[in-house]
């Protein structure tokens, strides 16, 4: 487990997966990150890579052969290694080897790093293709799940988006996968109050333009967590059901599930990055306590 710290809040990270485990905040001793009850839902904050959602059947296809890979892709199933690592910031990395080959065949460099600024953490990957000769096809995103509750003295737990304006909605089918064909205009001007039967068909994702904040807040609290990204074009919104738990997640997105009617090929994947040989890749977004 690595630590990084400064005089607001303390930030452990595991090796494995580069997860998130903690969010603690100094001044009221609070901790802001679900921790991961197994009976429910045992992660924390996974990272997403090389594909966000789910593919079809668990499999997909690049230049006729076929693959078969998970939900979220495997990422944060590996160990880490760490790169640098001071007080207030930490990067870790993760390379291609002969068993991300076998289902994914493509070699790449994963970098995340995590660095405090007063009351916020600062996450960004960088993604590059250290390839001489072929392409690099890879989604990236991020899932990290917050407590809800998180003043004792109770209270509705509610969302609030800003800017406040409406938002394009994306349901999904029954089988998981994004329905483009039937998106719709989300009231997300208003504050959208969390019920576990929000999350009855799964998250509620929401296409984005420019830059976004979408606060976890509590009535009769001031203290809330705030999740600011400015170029993902998708955020996804998550909870567990029919299990339930007192946490919510909010995912910066820059890939999606596979949509209905996918024909499988990688390349025609919607939200998929291409890199060219040398190039690179990077995200941001930042989670603030208050």
């Amino acid at each position: 487990m690595q630590q990084i710290q400064n005089e607001f809040l303390t930030v452990q990270i595991s090796e494995h997966g580069a997860e998130l485990q903690s969010i603690r905040d100094h001044n009221t001793n609070r901790e802001y990150l679900w921790q991961g009850d197994p009976r429910i839902w045992g992660r924390r904050a996974p990272v997403l890579f090389p594909i966000v959602g789910m593919l079809h059947n668990d499999t997909y296809t690049y230049q006729g052969k076929q693959y078969a890979m998970g939900r979220h892709g495997f990422a944060r199933d590996r160990d880490f290694t760490i790169v640098r690592h001071s007080d207030e910031e930490i990067v870790f990395e993760l390379q291609d080897d002969a068993e991300s080959r076998k289902i994914y065949p493509f070699a790449f460099v994963l970098r995340i790093r995590y660095a405090l600024l007063g009351n916020l953490l600062k996450v960004r990957y960088y993604v590059t293709n250290p390839s001489k000769t072929l392409p690099l096809w890879f989604s990236v995103g991020g899932h990290p799940a917050f407590n809800t509750g998180i003043d004792p003295s109770g209270g509705q737990n509610y969302l609030r988006f800003a800017p406040k304006k409406s938002r394009i909605a994306i349901p999904l089918s029954a089988d998981g996968e994004t329905d483009f064909e039937h998106r719709t205009l989300a009231p997300t001007d208003v504050d959208l109050a969390i019920t576990p039967e929000l999350f009855a068909k799964d998250a509620l994702i929401y296409e984005l333009a420019g830059e976004n904040t979408v606060s976890l807040r509590q009535d009769n609290s001031e203290h809330r967590v705030e999740l600011t990204v400015k170029d993902a074009p998708y955020i996804g919104v998550w909870s567990q059901y029919p299990k339930t738990g007192p946490f919510v997640a909010l995912e910066p997105w820059w890939g999606i599930a596979d949509s209905v009617g996918t024909d499988g090929d990688l390349t025609h994947k919607v939200g998929m990055h291409q890199l060219a040989p040398g190039e690179q890749f990077s995200a941001k977004y930042r989670i603030g306590i208050f």
